[in-house]
């Protein structure tokens, strides 16, 4: 059977196609449960329905999805501007990060309507009805909308991400040309939002020891970077038959990138780079 690209069937129809019993494996007390109902206020002409989990560590109850009616003309265009509305004037025990509100610091990254995006870079207006809104998935859940990266900043830690040299430094600066520079193109532009390292499903069952799409991008960044001279040490940490070769190229990851990147690549130039040393 041969399923259309991702641009000619949306999520919904091939859920319809293929569906999945809601809760299916979930131990009970992490089963979803239907939470409160928010109504829109009087007077609101344009409203849009938003279903976002809830979960509290500090209580018994098991996740929900709450429900809140959004009044469109009393809040800014992105999905973010949504949360603030609902968070100032509805429920202020709503919880999410963010911080730049400009696609630059990767905080606000979550699961809207399926898809693994920053929720101030993704339009309300390109939303489902009613939007169904989760924290990233293969992450703990400290609060909401809130996922605990620990373990992934530790790993991006592990790969050293900064110029490594051998020789001695000159008097100014590292000069490179502009084809050099251009190698990195691609990979510096990562904000480590982990949006896909959380689509991976590598990751997902190997998360203790594959390093993940994220990780293996910055990685790359720093092997193309004429400027490092650890190539070899560099490679020698990765060449690993779970740090790297976990990635089986399923490329869930380049498809949920929100800055436009493809990790899937940078990986496969990184097992190429392994291969041609060996030569």
């Amino acid at each position: 059977m041969i399923i259309e690209s991702s641009d000619q069937v949306s999520r919904t129809s091939l859920l319809k196609r293929f569906p999945i019993p809601r809760n299916f494996g979930v131990t009970p007390e992490s089963r979803i449960v239907r939470g409160k109902t928010w109504p829109a206020p009087a007077g609101a002409s344009r409203v849009q329905t938003f279903e976002i989990y809830r979960y509290n560590p500090d209580l018994v109850d098991n996740p929900r999805l709450d429900t809140f009616e959004v009044d469109i003309d009393d809040c800014g265009p992105m999905v973010l501007d949504a949360l603030f509305w609902i968070k100032n004037k509805v429920d202020s025990t709503l919880t999410f990060r963010r911080s730049c509100r400009e696609g630059i610091c990767g905080s606000c990254s979550m699961n809207i309507d399926g898809t693994n995006w920053l929720a101030c870079t993704r339009f309300i207006s390109d939303l489902a009805t009613p939007a169904t809104i989760y924290p990233l998935a293969n992450m703990p859940v400290i609060k909401d909308l809130v996922p605990e990266q620990t373990h992934l900043f530790a790993q991006y830690a592990s790969i050293q991400p900064w110029i490594k040299t051998k020789t001695s430094a000159p008097e100014k600066e590292r000069l490179q040309s502009p084809e050099e520079r251009s190698k990195i193109d691609g990979s510096y532009e990562c904000i480590l939002c982990f949006c896909c390292t959380s689509g991976c499903p590598s990751h997902w069952w190997n998360g203790d020891r594959f390093l993940g799409p994220a990780v293996l991008l910055q990685a790359y960044r720093w092997l193309a970077d004429s400027r490092d001279e650890a190539s070899g040490e560099r490679l020698d940490e990765l060449e690993d038959p779970f740090r790297l070769y976990r990635c089986h190229t399923i490329l869930n990851c380049t498809r949920t990138c929100p800055k436009g990147l493809n990790p899937g690549k940078a990986i496969a130039e990184i097992k190429k780079m392994v291969v041609e040393r060996r030569c």
